[in-house]
């Protein structure tokens, strides 16, 4: 059962930009960061609660609080993934919203914020576009979570401008340009909405991980272009779901890789990708051994484990990917490819800084 207060039934409200704000028991994060959002989010856009099944008393507090937020309840915690693409149904069904902007709980937002990502993504004929993202409690420094725009390297790794690995650097205006990359953040995502509705919303076999690069990627794969600004920036706690040290993370980023992999890579040649991948993951689970981290060894074989009994599945949704994305995909914009190993470049060459990274292997 889902239900969205402040709307009607009968009639469709406009909006510019829906910000949507997905909730399951984060009281403390509503009561720090929702503050920011509404007292920046004027004219014509609308903040939302989309609540998954929360116990805790956050959507009280939303209702006594911020009576002009709107809320989609649902009924249980379908994750990050089904919660938006439930919480987004129910949404668009009272309002047309241009834009939707999907929004962490735990990120604080600065002024002008909206104003900036619909011109730069309208000037940059950008589907989809994340701001600059630093960290709530170390201010000057990019957040792990997306930093100023994301990348994916030859083998399906993923790394940021200002963030290679778990080295995020101090924003010091270095990647202050508008820029065409491989995915954006779902930390703070803006998004068309009929571009929403062309790849369907997230998948959600990914449950809570990496589903937004899943996301730009099969944009991308459309002919449709994901872009990041410098002209605003907003502020993420990050951890707020999973935290990064945490073998159940471990879990869903390299299972989840591999999904990704199989689904939106339609290049000639993917068994071996995929398999070349997996003697990596393999190399990562011997490092962890030797650092005595048995249950990230763990979560990488059950990841391993998941995705051989996914594996027939995925391959359906490549298939019918491939299908979709057919008509389009001499369009499909390489723009974010590294062509080179981000794994090699960090670990062997060190190179801590995207900025240290060679130009030339950038499509």
């Amino acid at each position: 059962m889902m239900g969205s207060e402040h709307s009607s039934q009968t009639e469709t409200h406009l909006c510019r930009v829906a910000v949507a704000i997905l909730n399951w028991n984060g009281l403390v994060h509503l009561q720090r960061f929702l503050p920011s959002v509404v007292a920046h989010t004027r004219g014509e856009d609308r903040v939302f609660v989309i609540d998954n099944g929360s116990d805790d008393g956050s959507l009280d507090m939303v209702r006594s609080v911020f009576p002009s937020v709107h809320i989609v309840q649902l009924d249980v915690n379908h994750g990050f993934a089904g919660g938006y693409n439930r919480g987004l149904d129910a949404l668009l069904s009272d309002w047309d919203a241009e834009w939707l902007l999907l929004l962490n709980s735990d990120v604080e937002v600065t002024p002008g914020w909206l104003d900036a990502l619909v011109n730069a993504a309208n000037e940059s004929g950008w589907s989809a576009v994340q701001p600059k993202i630093r960290s709530v409690e170390r201010r000057a420094e990019f957040e792990y979570a997306g930093a100023a725009g994301g990348y994916m390297d030859r083998h399906g790794f993923m790394f940021c401008a200002g963030r290679l690995f778990d080295q995020n650097e101090l924003d010091h205006g270095q990647y202050d340009t508008d820029r065409t990359v491989f995915w954006a953040s779902g930390a703070c995502l803006l998004v068309q909405t009929h571009a929403w509705r062309l790849v369907g919303g997230l998948d959600e076999d990914f449950f809570a991980h990496m589903e937004e690069i899943d996301l730009c990627w099969r944009l991308r794969n459309r002919g449709l272009t994901v872009g990041a600004t410098a002209r605003c920036h907003v502020y993420h706690l990050g951890g707020g779901t999973l935290q990064q040290e945490n073998p159940k993370k471990a879990f869903l980023n390299f299972r989840n890789n591999l999904f990704l992999l199989l689904k939106n890579d339609h290049r000639p040649g993917i068994r071996w990708r995929i398999l070349f991948r997996q003697v990596l993951d393999g190399a990562a689970g011997l490092r962890f051994l030797l650092e005595g981290k048995l249950a990230f060894v763990k979560s990488i074989l059950n990841a391993h484990a998941d995705f051989r009994r996914n594996r027939k599945k995925m391959m359906g949704k490549r298939q019918k990917e491939m299908v979709s994305c057919k008509v389009l995909a001499a369009g499909a914009d390489s723009k974010g490819w590294y062509g080179g190993s981000i794994v090699w470049a960090f670990f062997l060459q060190g190179k801590k800084k995207f900025s240290d990274l060679d130009t030339d292997r950038f499509a």
